[in-house]
């Protein structure tokens, strides 16, 4: 009788060890794999994440005013980061991961996605590729690398929680696609890179809730590839634009009815900028536009998402109620003029 105590006593230990015995190896096998798939990413990315250092000029003098973080994209120097990172700078400076610190030089900045490309004074240099024909799956690891509060090459991983958001930019016009992660971010994590499992850019870090935890965003990479592009070709981001102003207006649904339109919502012009498409055309303040080349008008953020797809002096369409009366007019975009 007096073993009994000791025998269950140890039984007992011996079944609630068992199994940690069973899990543990298990556990450490799937902490490695994610450990090791994490070291990969760095390892393939990190070398072409840069600390971005600007200079603002006051009273005369170029002083230091904060700066951000980049990642290269192509080995002759071009990188791309934040436009709120680089904004008003009067001088750039990027430093490698080696330490190296070289001058760079703003080629164009695009404050309707947040985007700006540099150009950095060197050459063959490691860079990253952008994975810009394939949508991240929600759910997927992810990696934000950057340079938060200063400390260089800092590494967080999260999961991709969802694509297809927005956000408001800058100048007002909405950014869309934007990807929403869990990766950890901070001040001076903008403009670094979000990879994937597999060293590819998905997304541009671009902002963060400050009152919450694990909500960060950025901005995707087919975004980033047609801005590169575009500066790449044309030495700036171009975009349609025909001078006007306008607002959301609802419509009378005995209208609607009467009219077979196809929303209850449209754009009404509110105002004409003079020697612009909108004043060199027959459209009038107070038109309200239904459609452009059929596409359903229903709001000015519309209008912009059909402008940026639409080529720059290709004439088309706007379908217009002019009080009862549909109209077909005729438009020529040209260039939208920097600000």
């Amino acid at each position: 009788m007096d073993n009994e105590p000791t025998s269950s006593e140890d039984t007992t230990g011996l079944e609630a060890a068992q199994p940690a015995e069973e899990t543990a190896p298990e556990d450490s096998s799937a902490l490695d794999a994610y450990s090791r798939t994490v070291v990969d990413v760095v390892e393939r990315v990190g070398a072409a994440v840069v600390s971005v250092h600007i200079g603002r000029e006051r009273r005369g003098e170029i002083v230091t005013a904060g700066g951000g973080s980049g990642v290269i994209v192509t080995p002759d120097g071009y990188l791309l980061t934040n436009q709120h990172v680089v904004q008003g700078a009067a001088r750039v400076e990027i430093t490698l991961i080696d330490g190296d610190s070289v001058e760079a030089r703003v080629i164009a900045e695009d404050a309707s996605t947040d985007l700006a490309v540099l150009r950095a004074n060197a050459t063959a240099l490691p860079a990253a590729g952008l994975l810009a024909n394939q949508q991240p799956r929600v759910g997927q690891l992810v990696v934000a690398i950057g340079n938060p509060f200063g400390f260089e090459a800092t590494v967080s991983a999260g999961v991709l929680s969802a694509h297809g958001r927005t956000l408001r930019a800058g100048d007002g016009r909405l950014i869309e696609g934007i990807l929403q992660h869990t990766a950890p971010l901070n001040p001076g994590n903008s403009g670094g890179p979000l990879v994937d499992a597999r060293g590819r850019v998905v997304g541009i870090n671009t902002a963060i809730i400050a009152a919450a935890q694990g909500i960060g965003f950025a901005v995707p990479a087919p975004t980033a590839e047609w801005v590169i592009s575009e500066v790449l070709t044309h030495g700036r981001v171009r975009r349609a634009y025909l001078g006007i102003a306008g607002r959301t207006r609802r419509l009378d649904r005995r209208l609607v009815r009467a009219l077979s339109l196809p929303s209850d919502h449209a754009l009404e012009v509110i105002s004409r900028e003079p020697q612009t498409p909108s004043a060199d055309s027959d459209l009038r303040v107070g038109d309200i536009i239904l459609a452009a080349e059929q596409h359903t008008i229903s709001s000015v953020d519309e209008l912009h998402r059909f402008l940026s797809r639409w080529n720059i002096g290709e004439p088309l369409e706007l379908s217009v109620l002019r009080r009862t009366q549909r109209l077909a007019l005729r438009i020529v975009p040209v260039e939208m003029p920097k600000r």
